[in-house]
């Protein structure tokens, strides 16, 4: 049940951030289609900055550095420059994306 409300939840961020992406001609293009997965979203954002809610409404920012099966590895962390995280992808609720310079 909490499953599915987080997908739920993700779900509607996901196709309000498509909307807004699709808005504006300016912006980096950002598509998402249907089926996609936390875990394609990640990978796809690989060598990128990314800010990762945790379900628990922890934000972790930092670089996704890799994704493998079931954990994403966050390096370069923002305010701990000197650490990285290791996250499991089930936990991720959201996935915070610079799609724009202005």
């Amino acid at each position: 049940m909490k499953k599915m409300i987080v997908v739920t939840v993700l779900s509607g961020i996901c196709c309000f951030a498509v909307a807004v992406t699709t808005a504006v001609a300016e912006e980096l293009k950002f598509e998402l289609k249907a089926g996609t997965t936390m875990k394609e979203v990640l990978a796809e954002n690989t060598g990128k900055r990314v800010a990762i809610r945790l379900g628990a409404g922890e934000e972790i920012e930092g670089t996704v550095t890799m994704v493998g099966t079931t954990l994403v590895h966050i390096s370069r962390l923002a305010g701990k420059e000197f650490y990285d995280a290791v996250v499991g992808i089930d936990k991720v609720s959201a996935v915070r994306i610079k799609v724009r310079d202005k």
